[in-house]
């Protein structure tokens, strides 16, 4: 808008400013006009959902079954993972001391092969072996021949008696009867030898034993000889 000539500066320059700032004022209009016209849409179109919504619920999902789990199976147990059976041992005794008497020295070899053969895991070696039935060895002539091996080691710093096998040969040859062989020959080729009064069982162990001693295998001399 133009002003007349003769208007003061003042008048000029305030009019300018009322002018400039109502232009702002109404630019600024605009753009609220504007932003406002962009909110309402965005906020009629959110409503417009809503409604949708309301009018056309979407359907629950379908219910699950409030079943357990199934059992898991167990791993099927195989053979080789099986605890193994325990194995009873039958009670074992050790042989009884041993003084050096003949008449005993069969029975304490015995046993002690027996008790050797069923707990084998107890020795370490065939030298403990031996050392083990050295100690039943008391009295007698069973405890100086015992003194006398321990002696042998002292002086030469070696164990006389490496084997199990040469100590049964080693104890046969020391304890057993000196003529086993040709004693027992003797009474089953007498006439004087018969059960007599004793037990069966008592006759027929000693039998027995004469039979071993002599070395006799032949069925029929067997026979013969018993009676």
């Amino acid at each position: 808008m133009s002003l007349p000539s003769d208007t003061p500066q003042g008048v000029a320059d305030a009019l300018g400013y009322l002018q400039h700032h109502l232009q702002e004022l109404t630019e600024r209009q605009h753009v609220s006009k504007s932003n406002i016209n962009s909110t309402l849409a965005a906020l009629t179109a959110q409503l417009q959902q809503l409604t949708q919504l309301v009018a056309n619920p979407p359907l629950p999902p379908p219910a699950v079954p409030n079943t357990p789990p199934p059992p898991v199976p167990s791993p099927p147990v195989s053979p080789s993972s099986a605890p193994p059976m325990q194995r009873t041992r039958p009670k074992l005794f050790c042989p009884p001391d041993f003084n050096g008497e003949c008449h005993n020295s069969h029975a304490f070899l015995n046993s002690c092969s027996l008790y050797i053969c069923l707990a084998p895991e107890q020795f370490q070696d065939k030298q403990e072996r031996i050392l083990w039935a050295l100690t039943f060895f008391k009295g007698g002539r069973a405890a100086k021949w015992s003194e006398n091996v321990f002696c042998q080691e002292a002086d030469t710093g070696i164990f006389p008696i490496q084997t199990w096998e040469e100590f049964e040969q080693q104890f046969r040859l020391h304890f057993f009867p000196a003529n086993a062989e040709a004693n027992a020959i003797n009474a089953l080729e007498g006439t004087s030898y018969h059960q007599g009064n004793r037990m069966v069982d008592d006759y027929l162990d000693s039998f027995q034993a004469l039979v071993s001693d002599a070395g006799y295998t032949d069925s029929w001399t067997l026979v013969v000889k018993f009676r």
